[in-house]
């Protein structure tokens, strides 16, 4: 069994190399019930991977519960290694990457997001966290406020047809983002000591 975050796309590429394991969908919204019925499969013995769209399954996404939950039943996991936004934003980025902080999404609420970066600030590393473009203009404006109008590089889509790494003030990056638009999926590294 193939669990995936997108059944559709999943199948286009298992279709491109005539692969014909079943899919199921395990994502964000159905996490509990399929995590479940995930866990009793493995349990009687079937093998289970997990794939998501792009990136690596268990960074910031629900696979880490199943991870979580297959290991506390003393079920192997095994990683196969792939695309990871966070590692490619970071070779991409030009920044210092020897000591650097992920933290996944940022809270939602504006204050606990600026409260959340200025934390990040106090660590004295390079920080890599994701965004979702309903929030990047928002997060950019608490990364000025917060860190100054330094040089952060947004990285879009990476690992992905239109992928696109830009190093520029949070400033730049929102008077671009007003003219060309905000679609897909973001990686933000915000260098320290450069």
């Amino acid at each position: 069994m193939i669990a995936c975050e997108d059944t559709r796309r999943t199948r286009a590429l298992l279709a491109h190399f005539d692969i014909h394991t079943p899919t199921t969908s395990y994502f964000e919204h159905n996490k509990l019930v399929k995590g479940r019925d995930l866990l009793r499969q493995l349990e009687e013995g079937r093998a289970v991977a997990l794939v998501t769209d792009a990136g690596t399954p268990g960074i910031s996404d629900p696979g880490f519960l199943l991870v979580r939950d297959a290991r506390a039943r003393g079920i192997p996991v095994v990683p196969v290694p792939g695309p990871s936004a966070l590692i490619a934003a970071l070779s991409a980025a030009g920044v210092p990457a020897g000591g650097f902080v992920f933290d996944g999404f940022l809270p939602i609420k504006p204050g606990r997001r600026r409260r959340r970066l200025e934390a990040l600030r106090d660590i004295g590393m390079t920080v890599v966290v994701y965004e979702s473009p309903h929030r990047l203009a928002a997060t950019l404006e608490a990364v000025r406020e917060v860190f100054g109008d330094v040089d952060v590089v947004v990285a879009r889509e990476l690992t992905k047809r239109f992928e696109e790494v830009v190093r520029a003030t949070p400033s730049v990056h929102l008077e671009r983002l007003g003219r060309v638009g905000v679609r897909g999926e973001f990686t933000l590294v915000i260098p320290r000591g450069t």
